[in-house]
């Protein structure tokens, strides 16, 4: 939701109540407050990239994740829904009532993401591929309690910034999906709401690279991490021993 309604603040008021770092901004206040929000119940699993590399690394029993894609996509799905309904008049007050996925009044892209004009299908692939790469890398550093972690209590707010620092630096391209559950529920919604069809033909079939660059960008990041961080960390108890400091129990 506050993702979402940043971008259709931006895009609606033309450029009078916000600018792309109002957006950024906007979503990384929205991963924020969900972590704290489902930290506690399930680990705050907003991604399903991240929810099935999780799977694939027997973090997460198999059996658990079509709840948690299923809450995923209806989270997402009634978000869009929600500012679908909040911002209807100024849709329409845009549009004249046209709801259109590309032109000068396009605003299917303040529910999905879109590549840029001059973006290849392969250099957008990349985009979001790397993005999401760094997503899982940063997530990794905050929550490394061998390493440097963040201290208790930090790692939402952190991971909150991590997340505008992406949109700050890795957003021209694509709009950084990052999450196939933040950019397919809404992409349907839009289809049934007004939009159509052309929001899966639009910028050549461009639907299934946020659903599936971020995956395959999910589990290069837990790669990278593992082979040049985690594998060369030793645990806390074994650090203190080493410098002949009495063992402390960290949090």
């Amino acid at each position: 939701v506050f993702g979402l309604s940043s971008v259709a603040q931006v895009v609606l008021g033309r450029g009078d109540f916000g600018q792309l770092l109002s957006i950024n901004l906007g979503f990384g206040i929205g991963v924020t407050l969900g972590i704290h929000a489902a930290g506690g119940i399930s680990g705050a699993h907003l991604n399903a990239a991240i929810t099935l590399t999780h799977c694939l690394l027997g973090n997460l029993p198999w059996r658990k994740l079509p709840a948690y894609l299923i809450g995923q996509f209806l989270g997402s799905f009634v978000a869009a829904a929600t500012v679908f309904g909040l911002y209807y008049d100024a849709l329409y007050d845009y549009t004249k009532g046209n709801f259109t996925v590309t032109g000068p009044t396009a605003t299917a892209s303040i529910f999905s993401t879109y590549p840029a004009p001059y973006i290849s299908l392969q250099g957008g692939f990349f985009s979001e591929f790397l993005a999401t790469m760094m997503l899982l890398l940063g997530i990794l550093v905050i929550h490394d309690e061998k390493n440097n972690g963040a201290l208790r209590g930090t790692q939402a707010l952190l991971t909150g910034i991590l997340v505008v620092g992406i949109g700050l630096g890795m957003g021209m391209n694509t709009g950084y999906a990052i999450n196939p559950s933040r950019d397919l529920p809404p992409r349907i919604f839009t289809a049934v709401a007004g939009w159509g069809m052309e929001v899966f033909t639009a910028g050549h079939h461009w639907w299934w690279v946020p659903v599936t660059a971020p995956i395959l960008g999910s589990l290069t990041g837990v790669l990278i991490y593992k082979l040049f961080i985690d594998f060369h960390n030793q645990p806390v108890l074994e650090i203190g021993k080493e410098k002949g400091q009495p063992a402390v129990e960290i949090s």
